[in-house]
């Protein structure tokens, strides 16, 4: 096959834009209902509410965050059979993932008082802080099929292709949950409740309107291969459950090195718990942007090995990093002449504000020894290599745990920033020798 020309070079990179910049735009929304409701319960006259919605937020983030197997495994199966242009596998796959989702919301559900005495007796905080935590929580949780299903709904309509559904469906959840919740705070005088039933109530037409959406744009393809079988295919299920055991172990991995930097940063005091919570947004945010790109990695790279197309299929690697590159190398810039600015924006604490110019040059670091780890995840889930990414992922996590306990001592936090870099690089360098062994051989 003969070499590219500038068009069929601008043509993959529109492909990549086309699915990265509407999940960037989905990425950078999912923050927003946590914001709102703590914006909401911050003007409620005690900050009892406050801590609440952010104890009851950390649950729901544990609670579901170790289920994202349900739109990444989606992603990588929808998205090859896509390329194969097997309409009986996509249909089968979206059956698969909302049976799972669905299932395992109705066991958080009937589960919900068990879960709940557990959680808040492990946070162990205040009985003040507690009783309204867990009022949000009980309301809250019958939006589980909500959320669960929007996971599979969205990794579906990624590996499709389409990611201006899922970006859509994002931003009608924010305004429902504004217009809700204020509603039911300010004109019914709800209190927590209000904010909590807005919340829920704002998940749940999300997942209407994917129902919706899909029913209009899909049904007509897919629905003829939807029957009883499918339904009750306990083998099928089996194999969706073995196939993502390996994102369940990442992202297992992923909880444990993020949450660490909580529990590392109490110990040496509130300011330096403080300086490391803003500086972890600046990860964040970047990270909102990756992983546009590497979602758009996951939809091509999985619809071009389905179509077994290996040159494209290098060809959209190769566009993905270009991005990838570029983007980490802005983010860099703006962080080198803007880091202080930021975190004087999230806080107007002289000490914090202080602390944290300690630590800056780490915060340069990430965008370039992260920047790949995210692509090649994208790329691996298209590939559905979901061990690789495992692997790489406990390796990546014993770097970062063994680095740190052993410099704690000599460099205080500096050692978490350090042993960080050296996690992201980690997973970078391990996904890199792993494709160009095995995926760029193809």
């Amino acid at each position: 096959m003969k070499p590219l020309n500038g068009k069929k070079t601008d043509l993959m990179n529109v492909k990549v834009l086309r699915l990265a910049l509407p999940s960037i735009i989905s990425n950078i929304t999912v923050p927003l209902l946590g914001l709102v409701d703590m914006m909401i319960v911050g003007h409620l006259g005690s900050a009892i509410y406050i801590g609440a919605v952010a104890v009851g937020g950390l649950l729901f983030n544990i609670l579901y965050w170790n289920f994202g197997f349900l739109r990444m495994g989606t992603s990588g199966l929808a998205s090859q059979a896509y390329g194969r242009k097997d309409f009986r596998e996509m249909a089968s796959v979206l059956v698969r993932a909302l049976e799972v989702a669905l299932g395992l919301a109705l066991l958080f559900i009937i589960f919900r008082h068990f879960i709940a005495d557990v959680a808040f007796d492990f946070i162990d905080t205040n009985p003040e802080v507690r009783f309204w935590a867990e009022k949000y929580f009980h309301i809250n949780i019958w939006a589980a099929p909500a959320v669960l299903g929007l996971y599979a709904f969205k990794g579906w309509f990624i590996g499709m292709q389409n990611s201006k559904i899922p970006m859509f469906i994002a931003i009608s959840i924010n305004v429902v949950n504004i217009v809700l919740s204020l509603f039911f705070v300010y004109v019914l005088d709800m209190s927590i409740e209000g904010v909590a039933l807005g919340s829920a109530l704002a998940q749940i037409s999300g997942l209407l309107l994917a129902v919706v959406l899909w029913a209009k744009f899909y049904a007509r393809h897919f629905l003829r291969f939807v029957d009883r079988r499918l339904l009750l295919n306990t083998v099928g299920l089996g194999g969706f459950f073995k196939l993502n055991f390996g994102i369940v172990v990442r992202t297992m991995c992923l909880v444990l090195v993020t949450s660490f930097f909580t529990v590392a940063g109490t110990k040496q005091g509130v300011v330096v718990l403080a300086v490391n919570t803003l500086m972890m947004q600046l990860f964040t945010l970047f990270s909102y942007f990756m992983d546009g790109f590497a979602y758009a990695g996951e939809a091509l790279v999985g619809k071009y090995i389905g179509a077994n197309d290996k040159f494209n299929l290098k060809e959209v690697i190769k566009s993905i990093f270009k991005w990838g590159g570029s983007l980490s190398l802005i983010f860099t810039v703006l962080y080198g002449l803007f880091a202080s600015e930021f975190i004087s924006f999230l806080t107007d604490e002289p000490d914090v504000v202080t602390e944290s110019a300690k630590y800056y040059f780490w915060v340069l670091a990430i965008p370039f020894a992260g920047f790949s780890a995210f692509l090649w995840d994208g790329v691996c889930v298209g590939a559905t290599a979901v061990r690789t990414m495992a692997w790489t992922m406990i390796i990546a996590t014993v770097t970062f745990f063994s680095l740190y306990y052993s410099l704690i001592e000599m460099y205080e936090n500096h050692a978490i920033w350090f042993s960080f870099v050296c996690y992201l690089s980690m997973r970078s360098i391990v996904q890199t020798i792993w494709a160009k062994c095995n995926l760029l051989r193809m």
